[in-house]
């Protein structure tokens, strides 16, 4: 059985996410840390809004790593990589955070929606340690004569949050402390500047295979032909399959992983996707993801359908594999292959429902294969490639596509990452507007869908 809890990290193209930044530092130039230093800038610089996680890093307290920090918040833990610019990434979905209590703030807000800071520096720990500790250690360092009060600016609050998190009772802060934050939901689809786009890479120029080398860089697919190979098994995918996994993609900001099932007909080649199989949990909460793939065992047998392959989304990226997605597309190939006597061939697909560089409204889907690597070059990636598929409209959207599609409304209805499908996609085109546009493409033959869908969409207005 795949685990979509181990290695389907997948957003190619991560977003910047900038929520909670009023409460934590801003970024400086080169020349503004370097005065950090100097007497000439240390009145004017010197409080703990100045001290960035740059700043640590060029001046050796901390190194970039992966999975060098991380935050233990009501019983659950998150981890993130620290990159060379001071950025975090968050290790589950790839979303690349500015400062510690943006990359907070959000996780908090998952397991807890009501929760207004993040309190970096004191909630995210270096290798253990908390971050408050190495800033103190830079001013003890570099400016030993300054007013120590200045470093704990602001950090009582932090210090209650420390308490909640252990259960007690936390210190009532003053009001002004929490104005002016940003909700998750006033944060815009629509790129922002400083929003950096990743640009894919060609596989050729990937060469063996490197632990340096970023896993969230996205690579091109390749053409069977283009690697002198025939495609080994035909594919078709029920429209019924493609409206639940789109609609699945759109909901969320975050990314999220299904399920395929279907049948492999061994005599004629041809690999059937009949249903979609959307995952009810979180990427970061494994202790119920066991739950939700054995139920989604059960209803796979129960239908006498065989799992067939697995999707995700990348919700503001291409929708191109990533070198962690190529590995754990190859896991999973070899997985389901091994659970029979003879070949079954395993589909990825990815979904990137809200990247601008898409097609009009319309998600880009795409269904990919991983080629392993030449015997002669066993080190080398695997390589990804194109896979063509057949799609067959369906006569009618059944009542358990529908059941499904109302069970992840309910889910994700007081998500703090639920997509506002009242704002604006582009200037003429709200979210709502989106998402119809994008499960238009899907439509079964039989026009009354169009009726039963708008009572779904009516849900997903009322969430807000």
């Amino acid at each position: 059985m795949m685990r979509f809890g181990q290695g389907s990290e997948p957003p190619l193209s991560p977003q910047v996410v900038e929520e909670g930044a009023e409460e934590e530092e801003e970024e400086l130039s080169g020349g503004e840390e370097s005065d950090l230093r100097t007497p000439s800038g240390r009145g004017s610089l010197l409080t703990r809004r100045g001290i960035t996680l740059r700043v640590l890093l060029k001046d050796g307290l901390v190194e970039p790593g992966d999975g060098v920090l991380s935050i233990h918040y009501l019983g659950k833990k998150f981890v993130g990589d620290l990159l060379n610019d001071g950025k975090i990434r968050w290790v589950e979905t790839g979303q690349i955070f500015n400062s510690p209590s943006a990359w907070a703030t959000h996780c908090k807000r998952l397991v807890n929606p009501a929760k207004k800071s993040g309190c970096g520096w004191a909630s995210v720990r270096y290798r253990g340690q908390k971050l408050v500790q190495y800033k103190t250690s830079w001013l003890h360092k570099y400016q030993p004569s300054a007013d120590m009060s200045l470093v704990s600016e602001g950090e009582d609050d932090e210090m209650g949050d420390e308490e909640e998190e252990e259960g007690k009772t936390a210190v009532p802060t003053d009001d002004k402390n929490r104005k002016n934050k940003p909700e998750l939901h006033d944060i815009s689809l629509v790129p922002r500047r400083g929003d950096r786009e990743r640009i894919p890479v060609r596989y050729c120029t990937l060469g063996t295979r490197d632990a340096a080398r970023d896993p969230h860089t996205l690579v091109e697919l390749s053409a069977f032909s283009a690697i002198n190979r025939f495609q080994p098994f035909n594919v078709a995918v029920s429209s019924n399959v493609l409206l639940l996994m789109d609609f699945h993609c759109h909901l969320t900001t975050s990314e999220v992983v299904g399920y395929l099932g279907g049948r492999w007909d061994t005599n004629t080649q041809l690999l059937t996707v009949l249903r979609a199989f959307p995952c009810r949990t979180r990427l970061a909460d494994r202790d119920s993801a066991s739950a939700v793939e054995e139920e989604i065992c059960q209803n796979l047998f129960m239908r006498g359908l065989s799992l067939v392959g697995w999707y995700h989304s990348h919700p503001r990226g291409p929708a191109l594999p990533s070198l962690q997605d190529i590995d754990s597309q190859m896991d999973h190939q070899l997985r389901l292959q091994g659970s029979s006597n003879g070949f079954q061939p395993c589909l990825g697909i990815i979904c990137g429902p809200y990247y601008h560089g898409n097609q009009g409204v319309a998600s880009t889907i795409t269904p990919f294969w991983v080629v392993p690597p030449p015997e002669q070059r066993p080190n080398d990636y695997g390589i990804p490639v194109a896979v063509e598929v057949t799609y067959v409209q369906d006569n009618f959207l059944t009542s358990d596509v529908l059941n499904e599609m109302m069970l992840l409304v309910d889910f994700y209805r007081a998500a703090p990452d639920l997509v506002q499908f009242h704002q604006f996609w582009c200037p003429d085109t709200t979210m709502m507007d989106k998402i119809k546009g994008s499960l238009s493409g899907h439509a079964p033959k039989d026009q009354a869908y169009s009726q039963i869908l708008e009572h779904v969409y009516n849900q997903l207005i009322n969430t807000h």
